[in-house]
C-alpha cells in the first residue's frame, strides 16, 4: 500500500505542475502581458489545460485508487491518507466525466474572451463581447451536460465550487437572507445618506500599495512565499506552497479601493499560505469550497478591516501616510465613511450589507440564462432592470453595469457567484466562534495584534486543506451547518449602532 500511495502522491503532482504552469500563464496574462500575446497565450494554455487534465484522468489513478480503497477503510476518517484517497477519488470522478478536448476548447475560448472583456469594458462595448459570451453559455451547458441526473442544469457547475450544494439549496438560502437583509437595508437607507466626501482626495499610488502591505504582513501573508501585482480585476492565485500570489488595482481619488481589495485577497493568501506543507500536489492543497474561501477574504476585509478597534490603530498611522488628505478628517468620520450604506452600481465596492443583493442578482441572472429564459442579448436590460428594482439604481452604461464582473468573461456561466455569499455567512460563524475561544482578539486587533485570531484560523481551518468538505469543516468548526443568524446579528449589532436603528 506505501507503494501505491506513493505513486499516487507522484502521479498527481504531475497533474499538479501542469496545472500551476498554466496558472502561471493566466497570472501574466492579468498582469504583466502585452495585448498582441492574447492569442498564442490562448493556444498554449488551451494546450497545457489538455495535457493537465490527460494526466489527472489516466486510468493508472483509477486502478491505484482501486487498490488503495481497502486501505482508506482501515484508516479513520480524518487520517491524512483516507482523505487524500477520498478526495483524489471525487475529484477523479469528476474530472473523467469530461473530455479533455472540451476542456482545450474552454481554456483557449475564456482566454480569449478575457482579453476581449479587458478591452471591451473600458469602451463600454458590450457588442464586441457577446457572441464570446454566446459561445461561453454554450460551452457552460456542455460542461453541465456531463454530469447527466441534476435537478437543475446549475447544480453540476455549483458542485465544482461548492461541493453538495445545488441551486434549490442556494435559492433557499438565498431567501432566508433577503428576508433578515431587506428590512435592514429600509431602515438605514430611510435615513440622510452618510457623508464619505471626507475621502475622496489624490491619493499617490506607490503610497496607498505601500501602506496596505504593511497591514497584511501584520496579518500575517508571508511574503517570502508571495507578491502583490497590479491588475484589471483583484484575484489571489497559488502556484505551490511556496508561491501565493495577490493583486489589487489601484483608485487614485479614493483609497479603499486599493487598501480592501489588498485586504480582501491577502485574506484568501492566508488561508492557502496555511495549508498543511504535507499535502503539495495533492487535492488537498488547496482551500475545500468556494464558500469557505471567501469566508477568509471577507472576515479578513470587513469583519477585521472595517471595525472600530482595527482603525482605532491604524488612522493616526494613516493620517501619518497622507497628512494632506485626512488630517482634518476625525476617526468617526472615517469609520462611519468606510461603513456607508447605500445603494450602488458596483458589486466589489458594495457596502456589508447590500453586498449580498448584488450577488443575488447575478446568481439569478444565470440561472435563467443556463436555463434559456434568459438570451445573452437581453442580459443588458436584465442587468439594469433587476438593479432598479432590487436597489433603486440604473448604471449608466454597461461598463459599470453587465461587463463589471471578469467571472463570465474569464470563466464558466453559472457556479461562481454563489460563494460570494455563502462566504459571508461563514465569516460570522467562524468570526463567532474564534471569538468564543479568545474573548481578546478585538482589544488584540485594536493594538494592531492579529496572532491569536491568525492562529485560531489556521488551526481550526486553514491547515486542513481541502481534508474536509465544505459541509464536514462547518460542522467539525462550529457544531453545526451553515446558518444565516449569525451574519444578520452581526450586521444589526454593527450597524444597528453606526445608524441608531
Amino acid at each position: 500500500m506505501e507503494q501505491k500511495l506513493a505513486e499516487l502522491k507522484a502521479r498527481l503532482m504531475e497533474a499538479s505542475d501542469l496545472y500551476s504552469a498554466l496558472s502561471v500563464l493566466e497570472w501574466d496574462q492579468t498582469t504583466y502581458m502585452p495585448p498582441g500575446g492574447a492569442e498564442a497565450r490562448g493556444r498554449q494554455m488551451g494546450l497545457l489545460g489538455q495535457m493537465a487534465h490527460e494526466r489527472s484522468v489516466d486510468p493508472a489513478i483509477g486502478r491505484l485508487l482501486d487498490d488503495l480503497q481497502p486501505y482508506a477503510e482501515s484508516l479513520p476518517y480524518d487520517h491524512d491518507d483516507a482523505a487524500l484517497i477520498r478526495a483524489t477519488r471525487r475529484q477523479y470522478e469528476k474530472d473523467t466525466k469530461v473530455p479533455k478536448e472540451l476542456i482545450g476548447e474552454l481554456i483557449t475560448h475564456t482566454t480569449n474572451t478575457y482579453q476581449t472583456w479587458t478591452e471591451a469594458r473600458p469602451a463600454n462595448d458590450f457588442a464586441r463581447v457577446r457572441p464570446l459570451l454566446e459561445k461561453t453559455l454554450d460551452l457552460s451547458r456542455k460542461v453541465a451536460d456531463c454530469f447527466p441526473g441534476y435537478d437543475h442544469i446549475a447544480d453540476p457547475l455549483i458542485d465544482q465550487s461548492d461541493y453538495g450544494m445545488k441551486a434549490a439549496d442556494v435559492r433557499r438560502v438565498f431567501a432566508e437572507l433577503r428576508a433578515g437583509l431587506v428590512p435592514i437595508v429600509k431602515a438605514i437607507t430611510s435615513q440622510a445618506p452618510t457623508d464619505d466626501s471626507v475621502i475622496y482626495s489624490h491619493y499617490p499610488p506607490q503610497q496607498q500599495l505601500d501602506f496596505g502591505i504593511g497591514i497584511i504582513k501584520q496579518y500575517g501573508y508571508d511574503f517570502n512565499r508571495g507578491r502583490q501585482d497590479l491588475t484589471h480585476h483583484p484575484f489571489m492565485t497559488k502556484f505551490s506552497s511556496g508561491d501565493v500570489r495577490i493583486t489589487t488595482h489601484v483608485k487614485e481619488t479614493d483609497i479603499r479601493d486599493a487598501l480592501f481589495s489588498t485586504l480582501h485577497e491577502a485574506g484568501h493568501a492566508l488561508y492557502e499560505q496555511g495549508i498543511n506543507p504535507a499535502y503539495e500536489g495533492t487535492p488537498l492543497n488547496g482551500g475545500t469550497s468556494s464558500g469557505v474561501h471567501e469566508s477568509q477574504s471577507r472576515l479578513w476585509e470587513n469583519i477585521v478591516g472595517r471595525s472600530r478597534e482595527f482603525w482605532e490603530y491604524y488612522f493616526p498611522q494613516l493620517q501619518a501616510a497622507f497628512p494632506d488628505q485626512l488630517r482634518a478628517v476625525s476617526l468617526d468620520q472615517w469609520h462611519r465613511a468606510i461603513n456607508k450604506v447605500g445603494a450602488s452600481l458596483i458589486r466589489i465596492d458594495a457596502d456589508e450589507v447590500t453586498y449580498n443583493l448584488h450577488v443575488m442578482i447575478r446568481f439569478d441572472l444565470e440561472l435563467a440564462l443556463l436555463e434559456g429564459s434568459l438570451e445573452i442579448k437581453d442580459l443588458p436590460e436584465a442587468w439594469h432592470n433587476r438593479y432598479a428594482s432590487d436597489l433603486g439604481v440604473t448604471a449608466p452604461d454597461d461598463r459599470d453595469g453587465v461587463l463589471q464582473d471578469v467571472h463570465w468573461y474569464g470563466g464558466l456561466i453559472g457556479g461562481a457567484f454563489q460563494g460570494y455569499t455563502l462566504g459571508n455567512l461563514l465569516s460570522a460563524q467562524f468570526y463567532g466562534k474564534a471569538l468564543e475561544a479568545h474573548p481578546s482578539i478585538p482589544t488584540e486587533i485594536g493594538q494592531g495584534k492579529f496572532d491569536t485570531l491568525h492562529g485560531w484560523l489556521k488551526e481550526n481551518i486553514y491547515t486542513h486543506g481541502s481534508k474536509f468538505t465544505a459541509p464536514e469543516l462547518v460542522e467539525r468548526v462550529t457544531g453545526g451547518g451553515l446558518q444565516v443568524e449569525p451574519l444578520l446579528n452581526y450586521l444589526r449589532t454593527k450597524y444597528g449602532a453606526l445608524y441608531r436603528l
